[in-house]
Parts: structure tokens; sequence; C-alpha cells
């Protein structure tokens, strides 16, 4: 019966918020009020404490994460963080004894008593190394679909905009594969609107480059150095059953490294690179006029080619190459370190994506005699298998913090009711938080219960902290706020539930968590918790703390260990592979800042 009551509750419910839609000027504390004579229901709303608990992050788990962080990020509010990555190398395809030219090595060592004359010494040799780690990219940086980036288009909602003023719109251009960005793309001096004779899709696309802090403008200095340090891949303190886990605050510069690999300037471009073909002398067509190879805007750098030549070549078919672990022995890895020249610059990259291409030649025999001929092997970092995303290798990210300010770190791992809430990414902080009252909120969960209340919203709105973060400087404002239940670690919403199908920056329509604006800066969050609240009130869950951190993804919800001042918890990876910080306003707030104190409002409908 009481089943019953409540279906008809939620139907009478809806019809109630739909006609009090009506007017947006009606008080929230009296939507449904005298608009339906007669009516038993009220639809209204109840503003409920909530307490919240600041704690410092020591250190958190840092190996086999989906991005990485990389150089300097200077935290007007919490101070600089240093952050470098050390990568195992993986041979090709992860497949050991690999072959370098077309002989194996023990053909070529036999190749004088061979009888067949192609079995020669082939004298393979180091050309070129090239290490690429390809920016990250706005996945929703093109509302109009013209092929032109939403930051460098004269109107992103509009396709029929002309961005170079050429006479001609982005999307006309697009289809025509002329630059939408250049009023000559061929340099002829004749406009692309009147010249006949273009060359299609030759020109290197501008991107939106996306998770870059700092002066894009100012070059660094990027180090690779030889790693030394063995990175297991399993804990042998739990019998090789369970993954090795590594820490932010581990350092592995200066104590274990050593070869320099390179060492130089690196500038950031947010043009493709063209790599044109070559044209082939036995055929009629000219392959020089095909469309080129388009590598994608990254850090782009020689290394040395001497120690690809004795580390790699000339370890054809000995014992270092025999298999992965072999390798992994051998060759430990890699270090990667960013540093300023002029100013502070940090990174997120996706370090699956990157690649070592070692370029040699090699001696062939030929019906004229030995040629050379030119091949390619390629090395990665750590890799991720497409079906089920598993990182196969191991990298670590250290991230180094500057000792925070005293006015933070006063108010952080207290037992007190915070005015102020400090979140961090990386190695930084988050909240706990309690619903209701400390013990639980029993009582007022059982008033609730026995009014029978149907819950039809309920939302944590986080105030942002404006004279703070302003006070502070430019500050890089979280996009979302990460909210889970500290005992199962799962997010407080639905995963399979989004705006958008892209996996990164995307909103959740049943939870938002989005940071909404006022003149280009943040005023505040809300997060929508109604199934939450809902468990508790209908389904006898337990109300548990809930934790709340940054995140610039919404859709990574993994967790990893990490360790507090005198304990260790799983915290969501989404807060750790982010620097950004913020300052939001607590419950325990002052008189004046009584309309920006944290609270949980509900709306419910009840009969009168």
């Amino acid at each position: 019966m009481k089943i019953l009551l409540k279906l008809v509750f939620s139907a009478i419910a809806v019809l109630v918020l739909m006609l009090s839609a009506v007017s947006c000027d009606e008080d929230l504390t009296t939507i449904g009020d005298g608009l339906i004579g007669d009516d038993p229901f009220k639809t209204s709303k109840a503003v409920y404490d909530v307490f919240v608990f600041n704690k410092k992050i020591t250190a958190v788990e840092t190996n086999k994460l989906p991005i990485y962080q990389i150089g300097i990020y200077n935290d007007p509010l919490f101070g600089n963080t240093e952050a470098s990555i050390t990568s195992q190398l993986r041979l090709q395809g992860g497949f050991g004894n690999p072959i370098f030219g077309l002989s194996s090595q023990q053909r070529e060592d036999n190749s004088l008593t061979d009888p067949d004359e192609t079995a020669i010494e082939e004298n393979e040799t180091v050309k070129e190394v090239i290490l690429y780690i390809p920016y990250l990219q706005n996945p929703n940086g093109d509302r109009d679909l013209d092929g032109v980036p939403d930051t460098f288009d004269a109107d992103p909602e509009d396709p029929n905009s002309d961005s170079d003023g050429d006479g001609l719109t982005d999307n006309d251009e697009r289809i025509l594969g002329t630059n939408p960005l250049n009023e000559d793309t061929d340099g002829d001096g004749i406009g692309d609107s009147t010249d006949t004779d273009n060359t299609i899709n030759r020109y290197p696309r501008k991107v939106d480059l996306d998770s870059i802090y700092g002066n894009r403008e100012a070059p660094f200095n990027f180090k690779v150095e030889r790693s030394t340090y063995f990175l297991r891949d399993l804990d042998p303190d739990t019998g090789f059953l369970e993954s090795q886990e590594y820490y932010s605050t581990q350092e592995f510069s200066p104590d274990f490294v050593s070869d320099i690999l390179y060492d130089g300037e690196v500038t950031i471009s947010d043009e493709e690179t063209l790599v044109f073909p070559e044209d082939d002398p036995d055929t009629e067509a000219d392959e020089s006029l095909n469309e080129p190879e388009r590598i994608q805007p990254g850090i782009r750098v020689a290394l040395d080619p001497d120690f690809f030549q004795q580390n790699i070549l000339d370890k054809e078919g000995q014992t270092e190459l025999l298999s992965q672990a072999n390798f992994s022995d051998f060759l430990r890895g890699l270090h990667l370190s960013v540093s300023a020249i002029t100013d502070d610059i940090l990174l997120i990259l996706d370090v699956t994506d990157a690649t070592i291409t070692i370029t040699y030649d090699y001696d062939k025999q030929e019906d004229e005699g030995i040629v050379k001929e030119e091949a390619e092997y390629q090395l990665t970092l750590i890799s991720r298998e497409l079906t089920f995303g598993t990182i196969n290798g191991n990298a670590v990210n250290t991230l180094i913090n500057a000792p925070f300010p005293s006015e933070i770190t006063n108010d952080l791992d207290t037992s007190e009711n915070a005015d102020r809430i400090y979140l961090k990414g990386g190695s930084g902080s988050y909240a706990e938080i309690q619903l209701f009252e400390e013990n639980n909120g029993e009582d007022i969960l059982n008033e609730i219960k026995a009014k029978n209340w149907i819950v039809n919203e309920a939302n944590l709105i986080f105030y942002v902290d404006r004279e703070t973060l302003d006070m502070a400087g430019n500050i890089n404002e979280p996009p979302a706020l990460y909210l889970y239940n500290t005992e199962t670690n799962s997010p407080l919403y639905d995963l399979s539930v989004a705006s958008d199908p892209d996996l990164r920056n995307r909103i959740n329509i049943n939870y938002d968590g989005s940071l909404e604006k006022e003149n280009n800066k943040g005023i505040k969050y809300k997060l929508k918790i109604t199934n939450h609240i809902n468990d508790i009130i209908i389904r006898d869950s337990t109300n548990v703390t809930l934790g709340l951190a940054v995140t610039a993804d919404l859709a990574i919800s993994t967790s990893k260990n990490a360790v507090l001042d005198i304990s260790e918890e799983d915290l969501p990876v989404a807060a750790t592979i982010t620097p950004l910080s913020t300052v939001l306003f607590g419950n325990n707030v002052p008189v004046e800042k009584e309309d920006m104190k944290l609270k949980l409002e509900i709306f419910y409908t009840e009969s009168n």
C-alpha cells in the first residue's frame, strides 16, 4: 500500500512541479502553494547543514595513470609543484628478440659460411632517433563542425563565418581543402576565393591544445635521461600477485639517472607538422603531390643516436633483447623533466601515445651489389590496450610540492567543521563531507521518513571564495568537482549518463558538478545528489561520509591508494592527474557570509 501511495504522490508531484514552473518568481519555500485549489499535497524546500573537514594528502600512487603531469605549476594558492616522469621502455609490439634489417644476427654471424649470397653482415647503423609525445587536444573544440577550432573561429557557433576574410566561409574551405585561417593558402598571391589552382589539403592545420598551464609562448627546457631505477611490475611483498605501487614523493633524479639523451629548448606550436611523400622515379605518377602525413603537435626531439646504436641495434640477438622482461632489466627506462627558461609551464601528457622511432640503414645484397636500405624500429613508453584500457608497462609521476602556506596548513586535518574548503589536485588536499548531523543525521532522517517525503531533487551547493581566489592572482579553476562514496570509492553519479560522448570534459546531466561562471570567473558548483538521498531515505542505505575532490574529467572514476597524515585511503585518480586547486566556502562561515554557506537543499513533496 505504501508503494502505491508513493507512486501516486510521485505522479501528482510531477504535475505540481510542471505547473509551478509557470512562475519563476515564486519563492522556493512555497512552490505549489495556491496553484491547485484544495490540493492535498505541497511541494517545498528544506535546507540542512553539511559538515566538512579538510584533509592533507602526503603522497598519492602515481604509476599506471591515464595521463601524466610534467613541468612546474605555479599555484598562486598552494605554491609550486614540480612534476617529472620516469617510465619503462617497451620493445616494438612488446615482442622480444627483434630482427634489424633482413636477417637475424645469427645468420649475419654465419654469413661467411652460408652459401646463400644474400646472407651478409648488414652493418645496421642508426641515422636518427626521434622521441615524440603529442600534446592533448580539446575534444570539444569545434562546436559548429566547420573545421576551425573554436579558439581560432571568428564565430564558433556559425559554420558559415569567414575567419580569414577571404570571401569563402569556413565550412566552404573545409570542403574545398583550403586553409580557413589563411586567405592565400598556397602563397601564390591569389586569394583562395578566386584562385583556380589551389593545392588541396596540403597546409598544416591549427589545433586547440589542451591541458597546458603557464605561458605557452615561452620556450622551455626539456631533458631526457636514462633511468637506472628498476620499476617492478609486481609487488614481491604480495607474492608477486599484486601490482607494485609507486608514489608521487619518490624522486629518481639525480640518484637514479645516467646518460643524457637530450637536453635542449622546446617551443610549443599549435600547428601540425607535415611530412610530404617522396616521388617514386619508377612510376609515372608524382607521389610527392599526394596528401602529406600529418603529425599532431607535440614534443618532438632528436635523441642521442650513439646511445641507441650501442644499447639497441648492437644488442641484436643478445640476451638483453631476448624478451621484454630482459629488456626492462637491462635498459630500465627514461627520466623526463621540464624546467623553465623564462616562465613556469606544466603540461599534461598521455605517455601511452609516446614513441621513439629509430631510423637506421643496413646493407642489402642486390644483383648489382650491396646497396643501402633504410628501415625503422619503434620503441614505446607504456602502452594501453584498446579493448579494456589496461596499461602495459610502468611509469611513475613524481610530484614534489612546495610547503603549503600556513593559513592553508592550519585548516587541514583538524576536527573542526571548516569555514573554508581547500581542494588541490595531485598530492594536494581533499575534503570529507557529512550530511545532516555529525552523528549520521539519524534524527533528521527518521523525521523525513516519518513524513513520507517524495524527494524531487537534492543538491549540494558549493560557493567559490571569490575574494581569496582574486587576491591570490591568476587561478586556473577546476572545471568540475568529484563527489564520491568514501566506503565504496564510487562516484555519486551514473557514468553511463552524459550529455557528451567524448571521454574527456563530459558533463553528467544527472549530477552536473561543473563550475558556474559569471564574467568568466567561477561562482559556484552545484552537485545533484537526488539518487543518493533517495537511497538513504527510501532504500535505507547508510548515510556514509562523502569525499570531495577536484577533477578535470568526470569520466575517470577509478581510485588509487594515497598516504595521509596518519592513515591511508583510496582517493580518486581524477584528482591525482590534475594540478588545479580552489577554495570554497564551508558550513561554519561568519554571519556576513551566510548566503555563501555550504548547504544541502532538498525539494520535496508531502501531503498537507
